[in-house]
């Protein structure tokens, strides 16, 4: 299980998913992703504990968001799944950056 303890008196955020690209969301996002081995990775705020994440691919969309489709073990039980994430929120921190740049 890959968690991080909340720091004394730290309340973990709850990340919040984000929906599907739609066509109506204008046009579709540049995706990106990194090389097996060099993907960043962040901390996901789940359940009230901090969850590490492996980045597969980030889109950049049209109105200037920034999703991260993530791997991550949402509830400690080894069974990864792939969740998407806007970057920024409180519920997600960088754990590393990536060690090389991602490729289109």
């Amino acid at each position: 299980m890959r968690t991080r303890a909340a720091t004394d008196g730290e309340a973990v955020p709850e990340a919040v998913e984000a929906r599907p690209w739609r066509p109506e969301d204008g046009p579709e996002p540049q995706v990106w992703v990194w090389p097996y081995g060099t993907e960043p990775a962040l901390w996901v705020g789940v359940g009230g504990q901090w969850r590490r994440a492996t980045v597969r691919a980030r889109q950049d969309h049209a109105d200037g968001r920034t999703v991260y489709q993530t791997l991550v073990d949402l509830d400690g039980s080894s069974e990864v799944l792939t969740r998407s994430y806007q970057w920024p929120q409180a519920g997600l921190r960088l754990a590393h950056r990536g060690s090389a740049p991602p490729i289109r």
